[in-house]
């Protein structure tokens, strides 16, 4: 997605050092500022401080850090202790676990000296798979949009959200935003409504700044402001986030969401 009318994604590929870099989101909204990873303690401390946050970008810094692991020492000792210190740098991502496993797979059946160049490799396959997983997310969910927009009288399609579920949480696109980047981008007139989300504020230090810089319409409300919106009809669409979708549609997510 944009800053500041220029492409980024949230990991950033360094080609010439074979390193990365991140956003560090603690910063946002009043200052942005890249970070380089380049080793092992590096990733796992961008994890555990919440430099990166949102369960694919963690997956795939996790995914990087493997590889900072891997160019330290590939034994099959230090593959396992690689995976075991990002591991447990945030116990509750889904997609740690998922990409450590599915890198760890990858490596341990092979020579230790081909280990680095694997890890480059499916890394950077797994970055790949989020992006076009999150733009088939916003494709489906645009088509959702098309329909209320047609129903209703107005042409400003109005969505109310809540947390961050956009491409700072993710390589690119977002999960839950990515309709509402792509709505946008086909000139489709979309407003958001952004709750705060306490109390850590990701609503408004994140997706409201996200949103600013692609140039989307958006309003920050605070979290209690949602319910009025509602009842008055100013909302036609709520889209959020979902940590854990049961089997039977019950939706576990970020502390505010089941008042929405």
């Amino acid at each position: 997605m944009k800053i500041k009318g220029n492409a980024h994604r949230a990991i950033e590929v360094l080609k010439e050092k074979r390193s990365v870099r991140i956003i560090d989101q603690t910063l946002l909204p009043h200052q942005l500022k890249w970070r380089p990873l380049k080793t092992l303690e590096e990733a796992a401390i961008a994890i555990k401080d919440m430099q990166v946050r949102g369960a694919p970008l963690i997956g795939a810094t996790a995914a990087y850090g493997m590889f900072f692991g891997m160019r330290e020492e590939a034994s099959d000792k230090h593959l396992e202790a690689t995976y075991q210190m990002l591991l447990e740098t945030r116990p509750t991502a889904v997609n740690l676990r998922w990409a450590l496993d599915r890198m760890r797979a990858v490596l341990a059946p092979i020579k230790p000296a081909e280990r680095a160049d694997a890890a480059w490799r499916e890394a950077g396959k797994i970055c790949e798979d989020d992006v076009a997983t999150n733009y088939a997310i916003g494709h489906h969910g645009v088509k959702l949009f098309k329909d209320v927009l047609k129903a209703k009288k107005g042409k400003t399609l109005n969505i109310l959200t809540h947390c961050n579920a956009g491409w700072l949480a993710t390589v690119d696109w977002g999960t839950a935003i990515s309709p509402i980047y792509q709505a946008h981008d086909l000139g489709l007139q979309v407003h958001v409504w952004v709750s705060e989300t306490r109390p850590r504020n990701q609503g408004a230090a994140l997706t409201a700044w996200e949103l600013k810089q692609h140039g989307v319409p958006h309003t920050l409300v605070v979290d209690n402001e949602a319910g009025h919106l509602l009842q008055r009809g100013l909302v036609d669409l709520v889209i959020v986030g979902a940590d854990r979708v049961a089997a039977n549609g019950d939706v576990a997510n970020k502390i505010g969401t089941y008042l929405k």
